[in-house]
């Protein structure tokens, strides 16, 4: 039997799954209904759960146990895998009717923040409250946040929700403390109107980062939708590699244009990267691994190395090069292993400590190669040089494997057996 009667939908946001016998099933990421022509409230009819893979399956409300404030648990571990799409009746609570424009029986209009449903005596659950922050005037200051009855409110039909521009404050809100990929996840499943709100009210750095995670279709669908002067500010938010990949898929005008719109020290590296095929080591590496002159300390180079803002393929490995230490640098030193800076004393050089006999990967390497590369050395990152011993950048697995799923691997997640 459910724990509670009374749930508050935004709350479930990101709650874990569990089986009947404690096994983790995925996260919840919303609950959808079915809106009724009348005032009468709409019928709950399940809840769409991110499984470990990122694939969203729909599970009915009968197939749930518990809901605790906790935790979600079904009754059987046995759930349909099919991915969730939504049908032309349905909508997603937390997608669609958070910051939805709406009408008070007073006359005035007010903004959802959150939902609530509740399971009735005959088994079904119901979406009957509506929490609502009251506008007063559009320079007003937010009004209290106030809870009615569906029956008491309007302009939530399924026609109103898909017309009428929203605000996506609360949606946002719901994001937060969400992987970068989890947003892009969500955001993939989005109505495109709901999509594009969302993409205006991130800021550039967090919209950076989840358009890197977007598959390449939604990648270009989302910087269209902006304008270019925007567009421009995202790429410079991006890493250099994601910038030029998507870049290489645009139109040569639309291109050029972004380019030149970019900060020449923020363009200039992307198109250093664009001149190579992407499928080759130019093509894949990242112009900004962590690079260190010979007389910097294992102390330093820790301390570069804990960077929260680096992946865990580049923090892997630091890279010792003569001046100028910006891509592409002086002549090449080595590299040390981040096993290898721990198990030194802090105050030594690195330059005492380089590993000078791993193989150096050419800029026009070819994707096999690197994969070859990669396996040969049980490396998760690898430096690309040119002819002259200069460092032009690092490879990373991610980018690798990135390069050798299939284009679409972002939305169909892993299969099951």
């Amino acid at each position: 039997m459910v724990a509670v009667n009374r749930i508050y939908i935004a709350q479930l946001a990101g709650l874990p799954v569990f089986g009947p016998d404690g096994e983790p099933i995925g996260k919840a990421r919303d609950v959808v209904i079915s809106l009724r022509i009348d005032r009468q409230p709409p019928r709950v009819l399940g809840m769409v759960v991110e499984l470990v893979t990122r694939r969203r399956i729909f599970v009915p409300m009968l197939r749930l146990t518990s809901i605790e404030p906790n935790a979600v648990t079904l009754a059987t571990g046995s759930v349909n895998l099919r991915p969730f799409h939504q049908r032309v009746n349905e909508v997603l609570v937390i997608g669609e009717v958070l910051d939805a424009r709406i009408q008070l029986e007073d006359g005035g209009t007010a903004v959802v923040v959150d939902a609530a449903m509740e399971l009735t005596r005959t088994r079904d659950w119901r979406m009957v409250r509506v929490a609502v922050r009251q506008r007063t005037g559009r320079f007003s200051p937010k009004g209290p946040v106030q809870v009615f009855r569906w029956e008491d409110i309007g302009g939530l039909s399924v026609n109103e929700i898909a017309g009428q521009p929203q605000g996506a404050q609360q949606l946002v809100a719901v994001f937060e403390g969400m992987r970068a990929a989890d947003v892009a996840n969500a955001m993939h499943e989005l109505p495109p109107k709901r999509r594009y709100e969302v993409a205006d009210a991130l800021d550039d750095e967090r919209l950076a980062d989840v358009i890197e995670e977007l598959s390449e279709e939604d990648q270009k669908d989302v910087l269209a939708h902006l304008d270019e002067e925007r567009a421009a500010d995202i790429l410079e938010a991006m890493n250099p590699d994601d910038a030029a990949d998507l870049l290489a898929e645009l139109s040569e005008g639309t291109k050029d244009r972004l380019l030149e719109l970019m900060e020449p020290e923020e363009s200039e590296p992307v198109r250093r990267l664009l001149e190579y095929s992407f499928d080759t080591a130019g093509g894949l590496m990242t112009p900004e691994p962590i690079i260190l002159t010979p007389d910097a300390t294992i102390a330093e180079a820790l301390a570069r190395v804990r960077n929260p803002d680096l992946t865990p393929a580049l923090a892997s490995m630091v890279f010792v090069c003569r001046s100028p230490s910006a891509t592409p640098t002086g002549r090449y030193l080595g590299c040390v292993h981040i096993q290898r800076l721990l198990r030194e004393p802090p105050f030594d050089l690195v330059a005492g400590v380089l590993d000078t006999d791993m193989a150096r990967l050419s800029p026009n390497a070819s994707l096999s190669d690197v994969t070859r590369y990669f396996a040969t050395y049980n490396l998760v990152c690898a430096p690309v040089l040119d002819e002259a011993e200069h460092l032009l950048g690092a490879v990373t697995v991610d980018d690798v494997l990135d390069h050798l799923l299939p284009d679409n691997w972002r939305e169909t997640g892993l299969s099951h057996a």
